[in-house]
């Protein structure tokens, strides 16, 4: 199939481009409000950037009337968040995290999760939560969209301070298979993990002389 985004839908019945765009890491993101008001919230639109400094990136889309999502007015008031790596052990507390609180409300007690201080911001950190990244905002951007709720916001932030459960380093490497990350798919419920059955290695050559296969 062949479509022009803009001009023609895809008639689909769920967005391909987000289905294409696979398997992304859970941006599950903790930020606390000017006013004190813990919030924490998933967004399936994370990356990191560069490494040093280390670097990641959140977008947030603007609810339907185009005003923004609670996550974002806090890291834009407050230049602060937390990143939670989303595991399969934790993706009750996730799916339940992404309800659209009022803001007043604290989610972490809402909800009954478990927290931990951080230690360079304010916002907390997941309990349970195998890797933390507590992250300071050093750029935003704004994205517009063809509808209020498809406008979206990047923000980058600095990883200022980084939390890793010992036992996930095995010979001085994260285990990824053994950390079972859930990783969004491509259907409008469809999640994954990642095991070590399913991993291969490949190293990149030297010199620039390999040849591919044929």
């Amino acid at each position: 199939m062949y479509y022009q985004p803009g001009q023609q839908t895809s008639g689909l019945p769920f967005n391909p481009f987000k289905s294409c765009c696979v398997p992304r890491p859970i941006g599950w993101i903790s930020s606390v409000s000017s006013s004190g008001v813990h919030n924490l919230a998933p967004y399936s639109q994370f990356q990191n950037v560069t490494w040093d400094p280390p670097t990641v990136l959140v977008v947030c889309n603007a609810r339907e009337d185009g005003h923004l999502k609670d996550t974002a007015r806090n890291i834009v008031d407050t230049g602060e968040f937390v990143w939670n790596m989303a595991t399969y052990d934790l993706r009750d507390w996730v799916l339940a995290s992404s309800r659209d609180l009022p803001p007043e409300v604290d989610e972490f007690e809402a909800l009954g999760i478990p927290w931990l201080p951080a230690t360079q911001v304010r916002a907390r950190r997941v309990q349970g939560s195998p890797v933390q990244f507590e992250c300071r905002l050093r750029q935003q951007m704004a994205v517009p969209g063809h509808t209020p709720d498809a406008q979206a916001l990047i923000l980058v932030g600095e990883v200022v301070g980084i939390h890793i459960d010992e036992r996930l380093l095995v010979d001085g490497v994260f285990d990824t298979a053994g950390a079972d990350i859930v990783l969004r798919g491509g259907g409008p419920a469809d999640y994954f993990t990642v095991s070590a059955a399913q991993r291969f290695r490949m190293f990149r050559p030297e010199g620039g002389g390999q040849q591919l296969p044929r």
